[in-house]
């Protein structure tokens, strides 16, 4: 089967899909990747994957959009693909109609996390809504990460419930694994952390959307209070981002915290990373089934995490870590003062942690059931 894997940029690519791509490779399947260019194209491709660069713009910029569809149609019909399978927002609207344009076979999208959600106004909710339910006419099966979005697509009519499969999200079991001999000491002694510290991580872009704004005014607070807490951020922010106002609030942060504020950037060794931390959070306003919460819970570390569709399936308050509400910095800053106060209780849902992620988060398995899916929808 010739697959076309698309989604936005390359750094999705490389971040999400390539165990998927590899199993299909795996089964024979003629695989092509398409996203935007950026600087994770030229890495991926001297990795040996065959790698499209296609101009998709992110936001709504409905003539960019137009032109997205047109460039996509014609490679597309080029290529003749049985298979056109779409990710992230944009791309996965513009992927579809151009897959409808072609007649493709089969298209499947997967949500990672839908655009709409509670805490938008109910005028822009619908708009996005709308939105999926015209794409949702176009696509043959619709993949979900979070038994919610699962929910939520049935309900708001995106798809009837018989296309829309719930797969979860899953890591490499065998890579996040506290027992593996991984050394903090000497991470913390490069970051420059001291060695007794609690340190405070987070692994994300930095968005607004993450809640990096709330994690800075926690840390911000928290490290004025104590000092033997410390603050590891973990990420960037891609050239695409729409990041009005977070380089302003970094650099206020890092100036008043200094080095008890550590910022990374992108980083490959994120299991060495999260061993050194003694709790992770993930403060977002929307999400799918965020991976880097589950990457967290296998190393067996405590969760604070925003009560957001994708986030509290994973977190189980109270037990594998707390849920605060979104854009609540106050909440943020209890939830983390509490668990660094209680290091015996903090311990304690990190091994839940690591115990829940085992049994439901296991990346073989969720690919596992996605090509199962897509063979019998194909062979049917």
């Amino acid at each position: 089967m010739k697959v076309c894997q698309l989604t936005n940029v390359g750094f999705a690519l490389n971040k999400f899909l390539l165990p998927l791509i590899d199993a299909q490779i795996a089964n024979g399947d003629n695989v092509v990747a398409v996203c935007a260019d950026d600087e994770y194209v030229k890495g991926l491709r001297e990795a040996g994957y065959r790698v499209e660069v296609l101009s998709i713009t992110r936001g709504l910029n409905p003539l960019r959009h137009l032109q997205s569809i047109w460039v996509i149609f014609w490679f597309l019909r080029k290529e003749k693909f049985d298979l056109v399978h779409v990710h992230t927002p944009v791309a996965a609207l513009v992927g579809r109609i151009a897959a409808w344009l072609c007649r493709v076979p089969l298209v499947v999208y997967t949500a990672h996390g839908f655009y709409f959600h509670d805490e938008m106004s109910s005028t822009k909710r619908a708009f996005f809504v709308a939105l999926e339910r015209f794409a949702g006419r176009l696509t043959s099966i619709l993949f979900t990460q979070s038994g919610e979005d699962a929910r939520a697509a049935v309900i708001e009519k995106i798809m009837p419930e018989h296309r829309v499969f719930e797969i979860g999200n899953g890591v490499d079991v065998s890579r996040f694994n506290p027992k593996a001999g991984l050394v903090c000491k000497s991470i913390r002694s490069d970051l420059g952390i001291a060695e007794d510290d609690f340190v405070v991580g987070m692994i994300g872009r930095q968005v607004k959307e993450k809640g990096i704004i709330e994690l800075l005014e926690a840390a911000r607070f928290l490290i004025s209070k104590y000092d033997d807490i410390s603050f590891l951020i973990v990420g960037h922010r891609l050239n695409s981002d729409h990041a009005e106002g977070v380089e302003t609030a970094i650099f206020e942060a890092k100036e008043a915290l200094g080095e008890r504020l550590i910022l990374t950037g992108m980083r490959s060794d994120i299991p060495e990373l999260l061993a050194s931390m003694d709790l992770f959070t993930l403060p977002s306003w929307r999400e799918g089934m965020p991976r880097t919460i589950i990457e967290a819970m296998m190393m067996s570390l405590p969760i604070v995490a925003t009560d957001i569709r994708g986030s509290r399936e994973e977190v189980v308050d109270e037990e594998t870590g707390l849920l605060v509400p979104i854009r609540n910095p106050k909440a943020l800053i209890k939830a983390i003062e509490s668990l660094y106060k209680d290091r015996e209780r903090s311990k304690k849902m990190g091994k839940a942690s690591r115990n829940r992620a085992i049994e439901f988060y296991n990346e073989k398995k969720v690919i596992e059931k996605q090509l199962k899916i897509i063979q019998s929808i194909n062979i049917s």
